[in-house]
């Protein structure tokens, strides 16, 4: 019975004020939440996709090549970018090449994407939760070994991920958007100091905590809830 007599006490309330006239009325709809931004990292050797204010912040250290790299977009993709949408979670990706026989290569022509990916072209500029469903495509879709993606199939990801055409033609385009070797230089670094010991991808590296994650069942539920 305590349960019900508020709700009685609000409802013939709410019955009050629609007799005498003082409800103000609200017209239009709520609106929409602002979009998730993307931006390059201080060092300019990372994309950080989301919010600054985001309680929960982390790296992502992965190699185009690397098949756990994959799994962990496939496992984890798509609720990454819905946490990054919401505001609960920022991520900034660093990409690594080791993988390549030179620095012209697969992972190289993902890396670079990623980071033209970053750039606003005119007045399109792709969002932080679109970057991240870019990376799911790039991941998902890996040929380790293989040839590099070609423009159309990197345009054809980009445009399935959301982000805008122009910008995904821009990141299918022959642009060097970043020093491939100081990036790569600066990113294994970075790793290093992670781990000195298990120095491989995928890593993920917690900002706040300052420690490596551990990538067991239920990290990313610990670290921004389900």
């Amino acid at each position: 019975m305590r349960l019900l007599r508020p709700l009685v006490a609000l409802t013939t309330l709410g019955l009050l004020l629609g007799a005498v006239g003082c409800a103000r009325e609200v017209t239009g709809s709520p609106a929409a939440p602002a979009p998730a931004p993307l931006a390059l990292s201080e060092d300019g050797y990372g994309i950080v996709a989301g919010f600054g204010d985001a309680p929960a912040r982390i790296e992502i250290y992965a190699e185009p090549q690397c098949s756990h790299c994959a799994d962990l977009q496939r496992e984890f993709g798509d609720r990454l970018a819905y946490h990054v949408a919401v505001g609960d979670l920022q991520v900034t990706y660093r990409p690594l090449t080791f993988l390549d026989d030179d620095y012209d290569g697969y992972s190289s022509t993902v890396a670079n994407a990623l980071f033209a990916a970053a750039e606003a072209i005119d007045d399109s500029a792709a969002t932080g939760t679109q970057f991240q469903r870019f990376v799911e495509q790039l991941w998902v879709n890996q040929d380790p070994g293989g040839q590099p993606f070609s423009g159309d199939e990197l345009f054809a990801m980009a445009v399935d991920a959301g982000i805008p055409e122009r910008v995904a033609e821009h990141l299918a385009g022959p642009q060097e958007a970043v020093d491939i070797v100081d990036m790569e230089n600066t990113n294994f670094d970075l790793l290093f100091e992670v781990d000195q010991i298990n120095t491989g991808t995928p890593t993920v590296y917690d900002l706040d905590a300052g420690e490596k994650i551990d990538l067991a069942e239920g990290w990313l539920d610990e670290l921004v809830g389900p």
